[in-house]
């Protein structure tokens, strides 16, 4: 016998089983039947039943673009002009004769052996890496192909702006080399082991990984825009202390070391930065001195392209970058005077919790330095909510607000400097409409004329061309699938381009989910949801509930809000097995208010799970197919950690719980992430620390329901030591848990199909209380 916490009702176990048990075979399909139907649903096989969802702009000379589009049989390559007329990008069917000639074998129009292309020779050809020793050239008059040599870009060397030189790092130091001739040219000397020019840090999240895959990191560096000059860091990991894994292998294990910096460790890694003449072959050191290595937009310095806490002046005289201490409270603007030399701060922003320069985590920091150097666009959450200020460069003085509302700007997009016009997209600004969906607005700098340039109601993915001409916008919602549409930068309609079929997927039984709010701990808050049904739900059946959870704080559960049907957590392939499954955004995930953002800082151990049970409760007493006795709960990674710390502080609502690769622990993962959101760690009186707070093992007693742990031997991201400690504790008070060990594998393994099968049984056994289908194999044909 058990009571529920959400109804508190007792049911009797032995009895919910045989009901279940029943409910299953009713449909006289069987649990077989159900996973071979959740395996059509899963995201790798899901997303071939959807065709022209996307679209990507590759630009082209003249405001032309092109993109690789899905059709119903393969795929296309089309081009785009200002008018939004659509061509083939080539003849397509003649391109692939003329390849298999070439290649001595065969090929068919719509499965080209390639993703990517250039245009040469005045577009008069195409060349394309087949793979990484297979090149082809091939010419758009009479196609004729020939063997080319592959020349991908290596991630390691970033071009500059005017194609004459790469820059690369070597052995600790910054070189560049010409693209004319060769020559090599090392900038810097002075580099040694662990204090080098340019590098990645080595800790969070893939160094040992990127190791055994021979994988190249991109250096951090910015080219200035004349191709001058080259603004770096030197990081400085001495004394950093080394994480270990062991590498399963035939003898002798392989053990793998490498730096990784904790919450309360004496040293982390630091940076100076620098800025390099490439002609002149001199270097300015920024008097500023070393910072903390953390950065605006969390855990990540660089994107694809670029070092995202740093700026050049059009002129190239001027280098400005973000200074950040450890605490992540302030941050200040700083400017390096390349003239002179000298470095002064603009401006600094402050926060009790935590500052961030942009809500997107790895997304670009939301400043601009114009108007001849002399005003900053900035982005600050001073008043409670994301928006862009205009300050004088020169007195660091507030000159006045672009934006204001309870609504968050999430990417400022564009300056226009002549027209004192910004573009930006925001969340929760359109009354009535999901807060989450996002919408491109303009702006003028003294904060007038704010306008809507994406009508529909929707999520909109836009891409604004680099001629600031127009814009490609694809918008769409769970339940409508992609339209992409061009539009000329003042929101004018020029045309729309192409919509999605989803038929395919929705013969088979796809429907979307089921959007939801609910109230939050505080009986006050909305909180968004989504919730997964199987395809052949029966609203006579009653059904367990499971819980999608990643408690943030840097992300929610759900993700953007665009048509997808590859749903985190692979939900709409579970809910196929047999369940109700949902994904809630909680307090403590961000694209809301500060406030909601903030709501657990330094406790990190909430994870949002109060306003999990809060919403099950709602959930329940709305719908009576769903059954309250029933509760599941999952999560990777974070969401790992949340859904273990689940079960551990709420045993008696959450039955049953999956957690794969949780940082149980955050004593045991990155610094720059415990410490942004728990804070810095500080021993306490009586022994332990401020960190105790969040940490499962200390919970271990308090299990009553089925746990399944997994975790991953060369997890570089988090350590299995954060599984280990929750393990021992587990045995130490005698309590019952499975786990699962996947040796060799990092942190990326949750879309296994052997990790999800594993996932679907436990689910099946411990809440609908059956044997789960012997010997299913979730693989592709492909695979096996």
């Amino acid at each position: 016998m058990r009571t529920s916490l959400l109804t508190g009702r007792v049911s009797c176990a032995g009895a919910l089983v045989l009901t279940v048990f029943f409910a299953a075979d009713a449909g006289g399909q069987g649990l077989r039947a159900d996973y071979e139907r959740a395996a059509r649903f899963m995201g790798q096989n899901a997303r071939t039943l959807v065709a022209g969802d996307v679209v990507r702009p590759n630009w082209l000379e003249g405001d032309r673009f092109w993109y690789r589009n899905t059709t119903t049989t393969g795929t296309e390559f089309v081009v785009v002009d200002a008018t939004g007329r659509r061509r083939p990008a080539f003849d397509h069917v003649r391109l692939a004769a003329a390849l298999s000639v070439a290649a001595d074998t065969s090929f068919v129009a719509d499965k080209l052996p390639f993703t990517t292309f250039e245009f040469v020779d005045g577009e008069r050809a195409i060349r394309f890496d087949q793979d990484t020793l297979r090149a082809w050239r091939c010419t758009l008059a009479n196609y004729g192909c020939s063997a080319d040599t592959p020349r991908r870009p290596r991630v390691s060397e970033v071009r500059s702006p005017d194609g004459q030189w790469v820059a690369f790092e070597r052995e600790e130091n910054l070189w560049v080399r010409s693209t004319a001739s060769g020559e090599e040219v090392q900038l810097s000397t002075d580099g040694e082991p662990d204090f080098g020019y340019a590098v990645n840090p080595v800790s969070c999240c893939d160094a040992v990984t990127s190791r055994r895959q021979g994988r190249e990191k991109r250096p951090i560096l910015l080219w200035s825009p004349d191709s001058r000059r080259i603004g770096t860091l030197r990081l400085d990991e001495r004394g950093v202390q080394d994480l270990h894994l062991l590498e399963t292998a035939r003898g002798r294990p392989i053990v793998h070391a490498y730096k990784y910096a904790l919450p309360g460790d004496s040293v982390i890694p630091r940076y100076e930065v620098h800025v390099f003449d490439v002609a002149a072959r001199t270097q300015t050191r920024s008097p500023h001195g070393a910072q903390d290595a953390v950065n605006t937009t969390c855990c990540w310095l660089t994107t694809d392209t670029l070092w995202k806490d740093a700026r050049w002046s059009r002129g190239s005289d001027d280098f400005y970058y973000t200074h950040g201490q450890r605490d992540y409270r302030k941050f200040s603007l700083i400017h390096l005077d390349l003239r002179t030399g000298q470095a002064r701060t603009i401006l600094e922003e402050t926060a009790k919790t935590f500052v961030e320069l942009t809500p997107l985590t790895g997304g670009l920091p939301n400043w601009r330095v114009i108007a001849g150097h002399s005003e900053v666009i900035w982005f600050s959450e001073r008043d409670g909510w994301g928006h862009l200020y205009l300050f004088d460069a020169g007195t660091g003085a507030l000159k006045n607000r672009i934006t204001q509302g309870p609504w968050l700007v999430t990417e400022l997009l564009r300056v226009d400097e002549t027209s004192r016009t910004v573009w930006f997209t925001a969340l929760g600004r359109e009354s009535g409409r999901d807060p989450y969906f996002r919408h491109l607005y303009r702006a003028r700098l003294d904060g007038t004329g704010i306008q809507l340039l994406t009508p529909e109601d929707g999520d909109h993915a836009v891409t604004i061309a680099p001629s600031g001409s127009y814009f490609v916008d694809t918008w769409s919602r769970r339940d409508a699938p992609p339209q992409t549409v061009l539009r000329r930068l003042d929101g004018t309609l020029i045309a729309r381009l192409q919509s999605a079929d989803a038929t395919a997927w929705e013969a088979m039984g796809g429907k979307p989910p089921e959007p939801f709010v609910v109230k939050a701990r505080d009986g006050i808050t909305d909180l968004h949801g989504l919730m997964y049904r199987p395809s052949n739900f029966d609203p006579e059946q009653r059904y367990p509930i499971i819980d999608y959870i990643y408690p943030g704080p840097q992300v929610g559960s759900i993700g953007p809000r665009s048509f997808t049907v590859q749903p985190r957590g692979e939900a709409q392939a579970l809910a196929e097995v047999g369940f109700i499954v949902i994904q809630l955004d909680a307090m403590g995930t961000p694209l809301r208010s500060k406030a909601f953002h903030d709501s657990y800082y330094g406790n990190m151990g909430d994870n949002g799970i109060p306003d999990h049970v809060a919403g099950l409760r709602q959930l329940a007493a709305r719908h009576r197919f769903i059954d309250p006795d029933r509760v599941g709960i999952y999560g990777h990674s974070g969401g790992g950690f949340a859904s273990t710390d689940a079960i551990l502080r709420y045993p008696d609502v959450f039955h049953v719980a999956v957690s794969t690769a949780g940082n149980h622990d955050n004593r045991s993962y990155d610094y720059t992430w415990g410490e942004k959101y728990q804070g810095l760690l500080v021993a306490e009186q009586g022994g332990g620390d401020n960190f105790d707070s969040q940490a499962n093992h200390l919970l271990a007693k308090n299990l009553k329901g089925k746990l399944f742990l997994m975790y991953g031997t060369l997890d570089d991201n988090v350590h299995p030591n954060a599984t280990l400690l929750l393990v021992d504790e587990l045995i130490r008070h005698n309590r019952r848990f499975d786990m699962l060990v996947l040796p060799n594998r990092n942190h990326g393994f949750a879309s296994e199909p052997y990790v999800l099968r594993r996932t679907w049984d436990y689910f099946v056994e411990h809440l609908l209380g059956v044997d789960p289908p012997a010997d299913v194999d979730l693989r592709p044909a492909t695979g096996r």
